[in-house]
């Protein structure tokens, strides 16, 4: 037998794997749990309910359906199955194409700058569910931070009236102490804000006047992230064996808690109006006409199912090699978008209910995003008997979905460190995993700053955005146009078993057709449509949209750099050396030795790379 170091199995593996070295999900429900938590988020909750209202109610589950099997679905069961089959993070992944190495590594840059600000959302939540643990929600009144315009009612400051037959305008208190009373539709309202608004920008984030200002560390803001990275580091100091038992909670307990708030919201007075401009009477299909509701749809699938990213490749690259990817990849999709339109009906049930309580429609109190999570829902909630108890469930809720999303994200950038020093992560793993959340700890502090709202909506802004959309379009062009569609779908067959042409109908129309075009045309609209980014009212100075630009050019620069170094170093002429680092890499294959067929019974052994030469990708011919 061998007992060579290169047998050793990596910390996280245990007896029952299949692949000793780098480790299996202990089942397959760690696995569906974990992908299920990395695609259901935020972005569930807070905008696809606004986006549904905005873009024609229930109308708009038309192009959103569409957009999942055209869009999503595809890339989606792609990146589960590239990974699975090689059992290879989302950087050394690329040997399927040496010369796109660098759309990995964009992925992983990205990802990197996505866990810095999205724990920092995760640490607003926890400030919100501390601040819960009160009789009175502190955001319920305008107590001592507040100034004289906040209120929790809307006030008149002038209107139309009738005196002595005739029709006058005249401010408020002038109506009132002569008992005229206001004509319908003449009203005209002061600026005011709810407390929660006011809570949220004077309290809890302390938020300066601009980037400009950056102020000091708010220093519960601190603590709270440090907490959220103390809970990441804790979830996955055994990898994806302690990751996947912590999901059985986090990602399980947001449904119940959205089941409790859309029980409890239905029984409120003014429920069905909510409901009525989310998804029912308000619905108008004329929308449909609209581009921008098609733009909107396919952006919301694209990145409510974490595609391009690089989390997919590296959670399903944990498989067993004859997992069924395929049945896997439909059932988290699709679990990912019922979970957004029944997210919908428990977010607009209360807030017509605070429509209702506030005399106001229901456009003027719903919002995604920010104000949604953190004034407008908790403006309602506080209007509630019993508001801690719902308050502590909502922020409790977007902890649970904010964690498991940060949980695949951080093991993202661990799996990629394993593949690149898997003796280190054998030895090592509960160290570096530790290592990586105090770095990007200390690298988050800017964002809990008085400016830290602001840092936060440009990272957004700039890294979730374009760079995903250029690594998605190389990603499927690469695969697709330059691997071979049907050589990669021969490579899928090999996992799941042989299927009929029929089968591969729908999956080569979208994977060498629809799904590339629809990406490009995102990609073009959001270009054609950049705005300087801001937060609120408030406008970015110059230097910040600059920062904002030189972090997307950090995360796409290494697409041109790796291909580059890879020509650089291939043998040849430069059609011959360009040539050669579009074939696979001589490494590429099954990662066992046992699942690798006669198809790729050439590949070097992963384990004996260091002892064998590996033969120039040219000799092997598809």
């Amino acid at each position: 037998k061998d007992f060579s170091l290169s047998n050793e199995k990596d910390a996280h593996a245990s007896d029952s794997d299949e692949n000793l070295e780098r480790g299996n999900w202990s089942n397959k429900g760690d696995y569906l749990l974990s992908m299920v938590g990395y695609a259901v988020g935020l972005g569930n909750v807070w905008r696809f309910p606004y986006l549904t209202y905005q873009n024609g109610g229930g109308a708009f589950l038309i192009p959103y359906t569409l957009m999942l099997a055209l869009a999503g679905l595809p890339l989606f069961f792609m990146e589960c199955s590239l990974g699975q089959f090689a059992s290879l993070g989302p950087i050394s992944i690329w040997r399927i194409l040496p010369l796109f190495q660098g759309v990995g590594i964009t992925m992983v840059i990205i990802s990197t700058f996505v866990a810095i600000y999205y724990n920092v959302i995760i640490a607003y939540a926890l400030y919100y569910l501390f601040a819960s643990f009160q009789k009175v929600l502190p955001w319920s009144d305008c107590f001592s931070w507040a100034d004289e315009f906040c209120s929790k009612t809307r006030l008149v400051n002038d209107c139309n009236a009738t005196l002595d037959g005739e029709t006058i305008h005249a401010n408020y208190s002038f109506i009132t102490s002569n008992n005229l009373t206001c004509m319908n539709g003449t009203m005209n309202y002061k600026p005011v804000q709810f407390p929660s608004e006011q809570y949220w920008n004077k309290v809890a984030l302390q938020r300066s006047s601009g980037l400009d200002e950056t102020g000091n560390v708010v220093w519960y803001l601190a603590l709270c992230l440090l907490l959220s990275w103390m809970i990441v580091g804790a979830a996955l100091f055994k990898g994806i064996k302690s990751s996947g038992k912590v999901v059985y909670f986090t990602a399980l307990f947001p449904y119940i808690i959205l089941l409790i708030l859309l029980v409890r919201g239905a029984t409120l007075e003014g429920a069905l109006d909510g409901i009525e401009y989310y998804i029912g009477r308000q619905s108008n299909i004329t929308k449909l006409m609209e581009a921008e509701v098609w733009k909107d749809a396919a952006t919301q699938i694209f990145y409510s199912l974490s595609v391009a990213w690089g989390g997919l490749v590296a959670l399903s690259s944990y498989n067993k090699f004859h997992n069924n990817c395929y049945s896997d990849a439909i059932l988290v999709c699709v679990t990912n978008c019922v979970t957004s339109v029944f997210a919908g009906f428990a977010i607009f049930s209360i807030l017509g209910h605070m429509a209702f309580v506030s005399e106001r429609p229901v456009s003027e109190v719903v919002d995604s995003g920010f104000d949604l999570a953190f004034v407008a829902y908790p403006e309602a909630l506080s209007r509630l008997p019993v508001s801690p108890l719902w308050s502590f469930l909502f922020f409790f809720m977007l902890l649970l979905l904010g964690l498991d999303s940060q949980f695949a994200t951080i093991e993202t950038l661990t799996t990629t460190i394993q593949d690149i020093y898997p003796e280190v992560m054998k030895k090592l793993r509960i160290p570096v995993t530790l290592g990586v959340c105090i770095l990007l700890f200390f690298l988050g502090l800017i964002c809990v700053t008085q400016a830290g709202i602001y840092w936060v909506n440009l990272i957004d802004h700039f890294c979730a955005g374009w760079g995903i959309l250029i690594a998605a379009v190389l990603e499927i062009i690469g695969i697709i146009y330059i691997y071979g569609g049907n050589r990669f779908i021969e490579d899928i067959e090999m996992m799941i078993g042989k299927k009929s042409r029929l089968f591969w109908l729908w999956w080569r129309m979208c994977w060498f057709f629809v799904t590339p075009v629809l990406l490009m045309a995102i990609l073009v609209w959001s270009l054609v449509t950049f705005s300087p980014p801001t937060y609120g009212s408030v406008l970015y100075p110059a230097w910040g949209t600059a920062v904002g630009w030189c972090m997307i050019i950090f995360c796409v620069i290494w697409i041109p750099i790796a291909a580059i170094l890879k020509i650089v170093k291939a043998e040849g002429n430069l059609c011959q050396r360009i040539v050669s680092c579009c074939r696979p890499a001589a490494n590429w294959g099954p990662y066992l030795e046992c699942n690798r067929g006669e198809r790729y019974s050439h590949v070097v052994d992963p384990k004996k790379e260091k002892e064998h030469e590996i033969p120039t990708v040219s000799g092997f011919v598809y």
